[in-house]
């Protein structure tokens, strides 16, 4: 092995392999010396240390002749022991490199990881960790990613959120070896159903190499969900086949590639707004120990202390340029070499927020994401909500972002299972909530609409549960969401009493109906469609196991068949998947919506403020066809007088007859019921 390095280049970060060895670039501004730390394959055995000289506008940088991808390396970085100064270098932690492509090892909450003495945290821990450090393994870059173009129109777009391992673990279809892996994810039989239900995005649950929090070991469960990322352009190596000529990168890519020629878009969940290090005393396997100061908020009262608006510990810098080149690097990464197309991101308004914790909509991330040649194409999709101080931000990211919209879910809800939502508020969440997203040019389709998301109950729960059981998360229950505006139709879990399944069933599919005939960019939760349960752990993010695995030999068939049948409806009926703000009824020549009474009158402000009535007509007039929606959250039957015309009725949520009905002047809808007609 060569034992000299040259000075390199301290650009671009991480190890760069070409035809004269690697180039390795770090930022560590405070550091007072740098070493390089070259293992043997397995990554358990120190074999060579080399101390880089080169230091270029707080970048350490250094060339090592004749190597190539395979080499496994890790860093070590001196300076200053002094936490309450933010200071927290130790030479002998064997830290990860944030711009590993590929990671070795994995972390098993052992405490050699921690960089402070755990009886004395004032105090360094000298014990060195090389053997079980996590390390980083250099690797050749894959073909560049067809150019990410949009592949799917604004208001054709159906997003499936999914988990990588849950989606195949059980799946009949799916060779053994391949269940709960990229590979699986991209089998045909997979892609099959995906297709036929008719979603166009499939929303990846984290995929970024992650380290789950020690609390968890001890209670023998993993943090599933995979929200404790470590690595950011790193694909979870638990996720990976292991097939031989393949590694985690290249089988991520050939799972897009293979999404794609489905025609379908790929969205991954990123998570920049904190670290699997936690809080300060957590783990030191990376950021903290290269330079704790640049990549993390601290407190201005005790600097050994980090701002937690995550609740996850720790909350990453993006007010440093440094941490915004770290993760403009990493989502370029996953765009031209992984072949994603877009981004939801985790806790987004940490990304905006300046060091005084005051949420900035002229961010630097916001303003380096919109000028990127790359990143500018792609899908952005914020969770528009922290912990932080006025941490919810719906509606003010900026033009060309999607958000979240947790009202629309709680409208839903409200209405349909409880009827404690007016049907004002009703009206303006079903078409796309103009109240928070109609300005700056925004279009209906930056509200993402959803019932249910992997934070909750799944539908099934939601109609089954009226609390949370959560006790297998060892939290003594307290954990997740305690009000959920569900029902449970009288009885508390499963149940074989007829009429009780009726009534959900009857509510599912409902709801199912309001979700997905919006307006809006309209989010279906993986499993909803097969009926899944997670027996009422409405926070299942540490169940790896049968509770998330989504059960496709016990999935309800017919349940998916209504699905693909609302979607084939939504992509018939233009005016229910309408890209823009609806005129006024006086603009000539365009599609007009109007509000009636079950009675046919034309809505009043009487009308809407009438808080004893849940149902109501949603007319769509067009140029070609006019459309009729009939809803009724009513505990009872409520008859509706149609406009003139000969009416076809096309849909009913509570009859399984997929054919088309002719109507007469009336239509009587059965309590928790959505009709669409057409003339």
């Amino acid at each position: 092995m060569t034992t000299g390095l040259r000075p390199g280049s301290p650009y671009p970060l991480g190890a760069t392999p070409g035809p004269d060895g690697v180039n390795f670039a770090l930022v560590a501004p405070r550091a007072t010396r740098v070493a390089l730390c070259l293992f043997d394959e397995t990554g358990r055995h120190e074999r060579q240390r080399l101390e880089l000289t080169a230091r270029t506008d707080g970048v350490w940088h250094g060339a090592l002749p004749q190597a190539g991808p395979g080499l496994v390396y890790g860093w070590r970085v001196d300076g200053p022991w002094a936490p309450h100064e933010g200071l927290r270098f130790n030479r002998a932690k064997v830290l990860l490199d944030p711009h590993a492509r590929d990671v070795v090892g994995r972390y098993g909450g052992e405490d050699l990881f921690l960089g402070h003495d755990a009886a004395d945290p004032a105090r360094p821990d000298g014990r060195d960790n090389a053997s079980i450090a996590l390390k980083a393994r250099v690797v050749a870059p894959l073909p560049p990613a067809p150019p990410a173009t949009p592949r799917v129109a604004e208001g054709d777009r159906v997003i499936y959120e999914l988990h990588v391992r849950g989606q195949t673990r059980r799946h009949p279809g799916v060779p053994p070896e391949l269940r709960g892996t990229y590979a699986g994810l991209a089998e045909p039989v997979v892609l099959d159903h995906l297709q036929r239900l008719g979603v166009t995005t499939l929303n990846l649950m984290p995929v970024q190499f992650r380290a789950d929090e020690a609390r968890l070991f001890g209670l023998g469960l993993s943090n599933y969900w995979g929200y404790s990322p470590i690595g950011w352009f790193a694909p979870e190596t638990r996720y990976w086949s292991g097939r031989p000529g393949t590694s985690p990168a290249s089988e991520f890519r050939a799972m897009t590639d293979a999404i794609h020629a489905r025609g379908m878009e790929v969205v991954v969940d990123v998570v920049f707004n904190h670290s699997a290090e936690t809080d300060e005393l957590g783990p030191t396997l990376s950021l903290r120990g290269i330079d704790n100061t640049l990549y993390y908020h601290l407190r201005p009262d005790d600097r050994a202390l980090y701002q937690n608006w995550t609740g996850c510990g720790n909350c990453l810098n993006l007010a440093e340029p440094r941490v915004v080149q770290l993760v403009m690097d990493a989502l370029r990464h996953w765009v031209t070499q992984l072949g994603v197309d877009g981004f939801r991101f985790d806790l987004a308004p940490v990304l905006e927020r300046r060091e005084g914790g005051e949420f900035d909509r002229r961010a630097p991330f916001l303003a380096a994401v919109a000028q990127d040649p790359v990143l500018a194409r792609a899908l952005l999709i914020a969770e528009p909500w922290d912990i932080g101080p006025g941490g919810y931000r719906l509606g003010e990211f900026p033009p060309g972002w999607l958000e979240w919209n947790d009202r629309f879910r709680d409208t839903q809800r409200g209405f349909w299972l409880h009827r404690s939502v007016g049907l004002g508020e009703f009206a303006l969440r079903f078409t796309a909530s103009s109240d928070v997203f109609q300005r700056d040019g925004r279009a209906p389709t930056a509200s993402v609409n959803f019932i249910t998301a992997h934070d909750g109950f799944t539908l099934r729960d939601l109609l089954s549960y009226n609390e949370r059981h959560n006790l297998a998360n060892g939290e003594n229950n307290l954990d997740g969401h305690a009000s959920n505006l569900s029902r449970n139709c009288g009885v508390e879990g499963d149940t074989d009493d007829p009429q009780v399944l009726a009534e959900r069933d009857r509510l599912r599919r409902v709801l199912l109906a309001a979700l997905l005939l919006s307006q809006g960019t309209p989010m279906l939760l993986a499993g909803d469609e097969l009926g899944h349960t997670q027996n009422g752990n409405n926070n299942a993010y540490c169940q790896d196991n049968e509770t998330t695995w989504l059960d496709w030999s016990g999935a309800d068939a017919s349940l998916g068949d209504y699905v693909s049948r609302l979607l084939a409806l939504r992509r018939e009926a233009a005016p229910l998947r309408s890209a823009q703000w609806w005129p006024d009824p006086a603009l000539l020549g365009a599609t007009t919506l109007h509000w009636h009474t079950p009675e046919g009158r034309t809505m009043t402000l009487a009308d809407w403020e009438r808080r004893d009535r849940h149902a109501l007509a949603i007319l769509f007039e067009a140029p070609a066809s006019n459309w009729l929606l009939m809803l009724n959250a009513e505990a009872g039957e409520v008859a509706f007088q149609l406009p003139a015309g000969g009416w076809i009725r096309q849909f009913a949520s509570d009859e399984r007859t997929a054919g088309p009905l002719p109507l007469g002047a009336t239509a009587t809808l059965a309590p928790g019921s959505l009709w669409v007609a057409r003339t």
